[in-house]
């Protein structure tokens, strides 16, 4: 018997990906940086050419911060250091919410990597008020946004942004704690766990090992070293690229006089717009360095870009993903709302400090 062509193995091809699967596989934040440059090539080829240049030099001006800050957030990670950020969740809780706040501003540690470190921290019966604490801090400010910050709008911005962090995220636990007291947000979980094992395997995120300092003498960890360094800088630089893209092109068409008038003019109003702006719009902090150093340029008060990037950080995409998966809703709201007062309080405090200056 002949075997057909449906049943023999030569006639079998190994389906190639498709066009929806290739798709579905791009990096989005390339494809964007593709398509503004492709859009300029056939609209505006002098300014496609103009944008590449000042995206060049702008990232090669920043490259000796860029690399010290990867490589801290790399050495961390390999060192066990976010083990230490468990240590902040011991003892009192008015002394957990300080240690939380100041441990989420000034930890290397991005929204995403605490997750599993915050879920085990509620399903351990850690309180909410220095794990609400810790949420508001952690997406606002970092060691590597700080060193970026410094270098593309100035280090008077970098020190109040991390001020911010620091006094958003006490402001958030204490009034936690009163609401907590007054019974409005008992059982913050969405789903508490229920098993032993869980509860035991939460528990361990309490009392993690003592750090390696010296993780290049540990193979392993070298690799780890490595691993981090190479996506943490794939990461930013991404972020930072298509960032310095889209300043150029403020730079190119929005009219520096109107930013003046809109956002520079009467700073106490354009605060709360920040804000309500900042809150629903933000998508990454990295990304907001240089458009908010190109608003600056442009004319806008630097109180009103601290309280869009402080209002946003908190808001981001990871951030929100984040508590809304793991608390109740009325937890949800009280999140954001304490970030939205957080962030008036940081916009109309820096105003006030300029004015006094």
């Amino acid at each position: 018997m002949i075997p057909s062509p449906t049943s023999s193995p030569t006639a079998t091809v190994p389906d190639r990906p498709g066009f929806a699967v290739l798709w579905k596989r791009a990096d989005p934040v390339l494809l964007a940086s593709a398509a503004i440059v492709a859009a300029l090539a056939v609209l505006a080829p002098d300014q496609a050419a103009a944008s590449l240049a000042f995206t060049g030099e702008a990232l090669r001006s920043i490259a000796p911060w860029f690399a010290l800050s990867v490589l801290a957030a790399a050495a961390a990670k390999a060192s066990g250091a976010d083990g230490l950020i468990a240590r902040a969740f011991a003892g009192r809780e008015a002394r957990m919410v300080t240690l939380a706040a100041l441990f989420g501003a000034l930890s290397p540690f991005c929204s995403c990597g605490v997750i599993p470190l915050i879920a085990g921290l509620l399903t351990a019966g850690v309180p909410l008020a220095p794990v609400m604490a810790f949420w508001i801090a952690s997406p606002i400010m970092d060691p590597n946004m700080f060193v970026l910050t410094a270098a593309a709008i100035g280090i008077e911005f970098a020190i109040v942004k991390t001020i911010a962090a620091v006094g958003m995220g006490l402001l958030a636990g204490f009034a936690t704690m009163g609401l907590v007291g007054l019974g409005r947000l008992a059982d913050p979980l969405r789903r508490p766990a229920q098993s032993a094992c869980a509860v035991k395997s939460a528990r361990k995120l309490l009392a993690p090992a003592p750090p390696a300092w010296r993780f290049w003498r540990d193979p392993a960890r070298a690799q780890i070293f490595v691993a981090e360094f190479a996506q943490t800088g794939w990461f930013l630089a991404r972020w930072m690229a298509v960032a310095f893209l889209i300043e150029s092109l403020m730079l190119a068409y929005v009219p520096g006089d109107g930013i003046a008038r809109w956002l520079g003019g009467e700073a106490w109003l354009a605060i709360p717009g920040a804000v309500l702006l900042g809150l629903p719009a933000y998508l990454n902090g990295f990304a907001a360095i240089p458009l908010v150093a190109g608003l600056i340029d442009l004319g806008m008060n630097p109180a009103v870009g601290m309280t869009f990037m402080v209002a946003g950080g908190v808001s981001s995409v990871p951030a929100m993903t984040a508590v809304w998966a793991l608390v109740k809703p009325r937890v949800f709201a009280a999140y954001l709302l304490l970030a939205a007062v957080g962030a008036l309080a940081t916009g109309f405090g820096y105003l006030a400090y300029r004015a006094l200056g």
